[in-house]
């Protein structure tokens, strides 16, 4: 093997094997994928938010309604084979409550869905940090009007029961639709989206509103609770009506 100045160089073959292998087996890695997934996620819904000033026209709303829920839907069919495609804690732990998953599994899903996140805000933050954005938000952060948090904390726990329960159903082995789950899922979020904006800017999904509240901090960090409590209450309610309802044959 050839030596430069006193090393030992690599042959293209060992450059594979030492270099790439790696490289490509980390991003194989289905904890890497979700982080991966709710990166994309962040950074296209919460990008969409930022870029337009916030939801201040039906249009501006719809705009970031569709951005989620088709980053759902293009990561869906992007990760989904390898790992579900959660890219949310709320859907892990539906999937955890119904027995789908194991506790550790879960656990590491929910901590790399929140790195994730955090790396999509960081990259809105950096885009935006300049000055020349002049929007309400700087990395579309949830927060909610000062009196009342009693009906943002329904509607999180409500639209994320909604939106969990659908994804059970469709992804269930024995009575989902493995093809359809990820335009199902994306319009669903969609849906959920368009209702809730006005209300929270939608959560639905601790991790998206971990990431952008560390940028944004002030009311963004006092009201976090409420984004991580509110929809895993939603997420518990979903998984508990699935296995008592969801798993049980129809009868005639």
């Amino acid at each position: 093997m050839a030596e430069t100045g006193g090393g030992t160089s690599l042959s293209p073959k060992n450059y594979q094997k030492q270099i790439l292998t790696p490289i490509i087996d980390i991003m194989k890695n289905k904890y890497f994928l979700e982080a991966l997934g709710t990166m994309v996620l962040v950074l296209m819904g919460c990008g969409a938010a930022v870029m337009n000033g916030g939801a201040s026209t039906v249009a501006a709303v719809l705009t970031i309604a569709f951005a989620f829920g088709l980053s759902v839907v293009a990561m869906a069919y992007a990760i989904g084979p390898v790992t579900g495609c959660h890219i949310n804690p709320a859907i892990t732990l539906g999937v955890w409550l119904s027995g789908r998953m194991k506790g550790k599994e879960a656990c590491m899903y929910m901590l790399f869905q929140v790195i994730g996140a955090i790396i999509g805000s960081a990259i809105i933050y950096a885009l935006v940090s300049t000055g020349i954005h002049e929007g309400p938000t700087l990395t579309g952060a949830n927060t909610y009007t000062e009196g009342t948090a009693v009906q943002a904390f329904i509607a999180e726990a409500l639209f994320t029961f909604i939106f969990v329960l659908v994804v059970l159903g469709v992804t269930s082995q024995d009575k989902g639709n493995a093809n359809m789950a990820g335009l199902v899922i994306g319009l669903t979020l969609t849906l959920v989206h368009i209702v809730c904006i006005p209300i929270t800017g939608t959560s639905v999904n601790p991790a998206r509103s971990i990431g952008p509240a560390i940028f944004q901090r002030g009311a963004a960090l006092s009201q976090l609770w409420l984004f991580i409590v509110a929809p895993l209450i939603g997420a518990a309610l979903s998984a508990l009506v699935w296995n008592l309802f969801g798993k049980k044959p129809v009868k005639a």
